[in-house]
């Protein structure tokens, strides 16, 4: 049995019947009362945002949750199109239970978290990091390099991301996938 002190990013857990995901966490603590730990949570199913609250030291129910790795195909009307890295079994999955979809190309490498209780995927994610092609953005002026000045650049997977003025247009650039914030220039 889990216990509120075993709570942290990306944990599944059930929650009245329901699957959710914990995006953050944190605990309050007041003189006199008890601590409380709080949690954001998406729901797997759904993707809806919703927030929960415990006394600390309460029950949890987490879910055991595997990691696969997949390769992403293709989307289409359908959805999101997967290949197994291991078995190269093929599986589609609509687009709430895609993270940032945005930031998907062809080919593109990811991970399948699947539900080991009923063996359904429950979400799919992208690596911390993922490199993408700039495909347009204004060029930058020269001597623009001490400022953290940003500027939106297009990339191959037709997302805006926001980046610093030096960066031009065929240049690859490094992401966070999770936040889609710039990181470095990949040479």
């Amino acid at each position: 049995m889990a216990t509120t002190a075993d709570i942290r990013m990306g944990l599944i857990l059930k929650l009245n019947e329901e699957l959710f995901q914990v995006v953050d966490f944190g605990q309050n603590k007041t003189a006199r009362a008890a601590a409380k730990v709080w949690a954001k949570l998406k729901s797997v199913e759904s993707g809806k945002n919703t927030e929960h609250t415990w006394n600390s030291g309460d029950n949890i129910f987490p879910v055991r949750v595997e990691k696969h790795p997949y390769q992403f195909l293709y989307h289409d009307e359908t959805g999101y199109h997967f290949m197994s890295s291991e078995t190269y079994e093929q599986i589609s999955l609509d687009e709430s239970k895609v993270e940032n979809p945005k930031f998907y190309k062809d080919g593109q490498e990811c991970f399948m978290l699947i539900n080991t209780d009923t063996d359904k995927p429950m979400t799919v994610e992208l690596p911390d990091k993922i490199d993408l092609l700039v495909t347009y953005t204004e060029p930058g002026l020269r001597g623009d390099t001490a400022t953290k000045t940003l500027k939106p650049a297009t990339v191959e997977t037709g997302a805006t991301v926001m980046v610093p003025l030096f960066v031009n247009s065929d240049e690859m650039i490094r992401i966070n996938a999770h936040t889609g914030e710039y990181i470095e220039r990949v040479k």
